[in-house]
Parts: C-alpha cells; structure tokens; sequence
C-alpha cells in the first residue's frame, strides 16, 4: 500500500458495522486534486430508527461536496452510514448529522446534504443542509432525485 495511504485501517480489511454513528471512524485521505471539483456520494437505501416507534426509516441519500485538504474515504463512510441502522433519531437529525460529521472530519470547502425519505404516515420527509460557499465555477448538478411519486 502507497505511503499515502498506510493509515487507513478499514480499507481492504473485514470490518463489523460499528455500534452507532458515534462509534464510527471517518478515514480520510490526501486530496489528489489541487483545483475546485465536487465528489458527490449516494446511498438510496440508507436505513435508520424512529426514535419513538423503533420501526426502520428509510431515505435516498445525496451528499455533495467541494473537496479542500481532505477527501473522505469510501469504505468508511458506507460504514459510518450502516452504523445508523440500529440508531434512533428523527430524519433532520440523520441528515444534518451527517453533514456535521463530514465537515468536522474532513473540512471541505462547502458541502450539501439532501435526505430523500421515504413516507411514514403518508408524509415523505425531505431535508438539506449545506455548509459553506461553493466557489465559484463550480459544476453542480442538480441531485436527480424527483419528487415523491413512488421514488423508484
């Protein structure tokens, strides 16, 4: 493995869910790109709990982000997100918390969250939330993820 990245201890090894999204580790690897681009990661089937009810909740996740020093390892992140499937919290602290995590661990340059859940009771829930100022120039595709009409 390259010296760059002889840190990493969950890429490319067998490695357990952890416990709860505090538990997670978020590697993170050197930036290979000194120039403004954006890394954008999905997960449609990302699960959590309702806190109150204990039945699983399930949401089209969307993250975009403008790397700066620091890029998130992927491995580590599909670990991070698995780690919320025993954990109760409402959506808008799911999503949020995510992009809080993501912007303690890996500082980019701004980043967005969109969490697409699916209905409970009827009511799809939809929530965002973005830290920082893209730059300027930046290429940023919409994140493709329609309205709720079956969402499939």
């Amino acid at each position: 493995m390259s010296d760059r990245y002889d840190k990493l201890d969950q890429l490319g090894q067998m490695k357990g869910l952890p416990q709860s999204p505090d538990e997670a580790v978020l590697e993170r690897v050197k930036n290979p790109c000194n120039e403004p681009y954006m890394v954008r990661l999905v997960a449609p089937e990302f699960t959590s709990i309702c806190p109150v009810t204990g039945q699983p909740d399930f949401a089209h996740l969307v993250v975009d982000y403008c790397p700066d020093e620091w890029i998130v390892e992927s491995k580590a992140f599909k670990l991070f997100l698995g780690s919320f499937r025993n954990h109760g919290d409402f959506h808008e602290a799911c999503t949020t918390g995510i992009g809080q995590r993501l912007v303690k661990e890996i500082s980019p340059t701004w980043l967005r969250i969109g969490g697409y859940w699916y209905p409970r009771g009827g009511i799809p829930i939809d929530v965002f939330y973005q830290f920082g100022k893209a730059p300027e120039g930046l290429w940023i595709p919409d994140q493709g993820v329609p309205p709720y009409r079956g969402r499939g």
